[in-house]
């Protein structure tokens, strides 16, 4: 498998015009350069790349942090060459993540007593926190079901079709089967009924998600929670929860406190949360934090000398960062309870902005609800002419990055487009917008119609057609490559016509 690939359009070295005033060689595109380049003019090579980025603060497809007060930048900068696994040389900062984990953990309600440690760790993002859990729960299924003398090789995990991407690569990286529950048309989370059924003595946990990636909707964790208990009990399995509240953990506390999903519930074991998302830091941390002690198993804690004094350590890498831990402890004191919750409810207002101006055109369909994540998913009520991606597309012309994307299977057929509402969209943004969304449909309604699916489905047919006739099967990828040369010439024939 190939990560990484290199423009084919382009030649083998790196221009920059302003940077001739220093060097006039061109650099080698992929490889070292022989002698060294002018500070002045590496820089402006490289700033004269990043300018066709796009706008960070346009990117409505992203949860991620793209803004924070200058004070905390500073503080940053100041601590981006501490590298955070040395604690004993930076006992501070081991100090102050040790304060986030317990003031998140006291935010999810864990049963700590008064002067009781929280049992969490920071990571590089939801991602590495997720794996550290799941490991968690292999782990002590593994160790009940040795000890009762029972198989212990078929560990499963029971989550919605909704699920991010790391929970499929947990699954495939560490041997657990992965047991998806389907979606169904607008119901785009998982089912807890369902979700229980599926159950069984293998399985080492069931994972809700709070604030789905798709539509932001929140999980019934509470109804999973009850459910599960009942079941536990006619079984004599004690089969625990996750909560994978990476975007909605540090928005349910602050603009939903009643409502049960954390530690508040009995069988919720472990929470990851993303401090890059809305725990207003950049990107780059992440937290899970567990119940008890005993949820974490003494023995995946590993335990250096090394760098100076005993060390216990637990994350699947090992140097990192120290600034967006500091950067986390900073929006924590600074905004506090008060802080945190007038942010939510101003990107709660702003996305209800949003919604009602799309409603407004009459065109769309909101697949987002009003609790959850404060985001707008939507889509085209009749895409029969132009569809969702077409609408993203003509958006980047105005700057919008604002993804489309189909649900997961079984309901592969709704298209959706979605908006992440961040601090830093304001409701002039929303407003703008909406503006530039009615100016992009009244543009693609003027140009011709797309090729339909109809048309598609015919041409699939030949590409089959002919190869039973030549008696040759392709392969998937050769079928793949044969549609995309389709589409491209009719792509070509289009802009022609048009001009």
């Amino acid at each position: 498998m190939v990560l990484s690939k290199t423009s084919s359009e382009s030649d083998d070295s790196v221009h920059s015009t302003f940077a001739s005033r220093y060097v006039r060689t061109s650099l080698p595109r992929f490889e070292m350069p022989e002698n060294s380049t002018p500070k002045e003019a590496a820089y402006q090579i490289i700033n004269d790349e990043l300018m066709l980025d796009g706008n960070p603060r346009l990117n409505l497809a992203s949860f991620v942090t793209t803004w924070m007060e200058p004070e905390c930048d500073k503080l940053m900068m100041a601590s981006i060459n501490k590298n955070y696994v040395d604690m004993d040389e930076y006992p501070v900062t081991t100090e102050l993540q040790n304060r986030c984990v317990n003031i998140i953990a006291r935010l999810f309600n864990a049963p700590l007593k008064e002067e009781e440690t929280a049992i969490g760790v920071g990571t590089v993002g939801s991602s590495e926190a997720i794996m550290l859990a799941g490991l968690a729960f292999k782990r002590n299924w593994q160790n009940k079901r040795k000890a009762e003398g029972k198989p212990y090789d078929k560990p499963n995990i029971v989550t919605g079709a909704n699920v991010q991407v790391c929970w499929e690569k947990f699954a495939n990286y560490f041997e657990v089967e992965l047991k998806e529950v389907k979606l169904s048309e607008g119901y785009y989370v998982m089912d807890p009924i369902k979700a229980v059924e599926m159950v069984d003595e293998n399985t080492i946990c069931v994972a809700a998600i709070l604030g789905s990636t798709l539509n932001g909707e929140f999980e019934d964790v509470k109804l999973l929670n009850d459910l599960l208990i009942e079941k536990n009990k006619q079984t004599g399995w004690d089969t625990p929860i996750h909560v994978d509240a990476a975007s909605g953990g540090f928005i349910a506390p602050f603009i939903y406190p009643e409502l049960e999903w954390d530690f508040r519930l009995p069988l919720v074991k472990s929470i990851n949360v993303s401090g890059h998302k809305y725990g207003l830091v950049y990107a780059g941390i992440g937290w899970v934090i567990w119940r008890t002690k005993q949820d974490l198993p003494e023995e995946l804690i590993f335990h250096i000398n090394y760098l100076g004094a005993d060390q216990p350590t637990f994350t699947l890498n090992f140097s990192k960062g120290s600034s967006q831990v500091i950067a986390q402890y900073y929006q924590l004191i600074r905004l506090g309870y008060e802080g945190y919750r007038n942010v939510m409810e101003n990107c709660r207002e702003n996305a209800i902005v949003l919604r009602k101006g799309l409603e407004k055109t009459g065109r769309f369909n909101i697949i987002s609800k009003d609790e959850g994540i404060p985001l707008v998913a939507f889509s085209l009520k009749d895409n029969s002419l132009h569809n969702e991606f077409e609408v993203s597309e003509t958006l980047r012309r105005f700057g919008w990055i604002v993804p489309a994307y189909t649900m997961p299977a079984d309901v592969q057929h709704v298209t959706v487009l979605r908006v992440v509402i961040r601090e830093d969209f304001s409701r002039t943004l929303a407003e703008r917008l909406v503006s530039d969304i009615v100016k992009v449909l009244h543009e693609l309604d003027t140009l011709p119609a797309r090729l339909n699916d109809k048309m598609v489905e015919v041409e699939e047919n030949n590409l089959m057609i002919n190869n039973n006739n030549n008696n040759v099967k392709k392969t998937e990828i050769e079928v793949q490559r044969a549609i995309a040369d389709f589409w491209k010439k009719y792509v070509l024939a289009r802009k022609a016509s048009v001009c």
